[in-house]
């Protein structure tokens, strides 16, 4: 299992060094820590990774940060996710459900228009920069 804390909800202008200074002051341990950042405007987009050596730290830091008060917030710390896939589905539902839909336009049903708007595009693009700024700090 791994052993990376979440931490979001961060001003836009704490760095890495910031939280391992705040690790050091509070005696706990991290192997790397990794603010993410827009890649274009290099702006923070508040919420950082940090690696911990084993669960036990990794508890830690959670019991440390979780609704800790920085400025004007509170902030966010729980064990880190995988990302997931697209759309939350591995790719072999999708094509089973690509399959189906065409099997229903066959027999008469009406022919279903793809809808705008970010939650419904097309499965298959390239991961967004998110995505794989995302899969690099894991």
């Amino acid at each position: 299992m791994s052993s990376t804390v979440f931490l979001g909800n961060l001003p836009p202008w704490v760095t890495a060094d910031d939280i391992k200074a705040w690790l050091v002051a509070e005696n706990l341990v991290a192997d790397s820590v990794k603010v993410i950042r827009n890649p274009e405007t290099q702006e923070s987009k508040g919420f950082a990774f940090i690696e911990a050596p084993n669960e036990e730290e990794m508890h830690a830091i959670i019991k440390r940060f979780d609704r800790a008060p920085l400025e004007d917030r509170l902030l966010r710390a729980n064990p880190a996710q995988p990302p997931k896939s697209k759309g939350g589905r591995s790719a072999a539902p999708r094509a089973q459900s690509q399959s189906s839909q065409g099997a229903q336009t066959t027999q008469g049903a009406p022919e279903r228009r793809p809808r705008g708007g970010k939650k419904h595009r097309k499965p298959g693009g390239p991961p967004s920069a998110f995505a794989e700024e995302l899969a690099k700090a894991l």
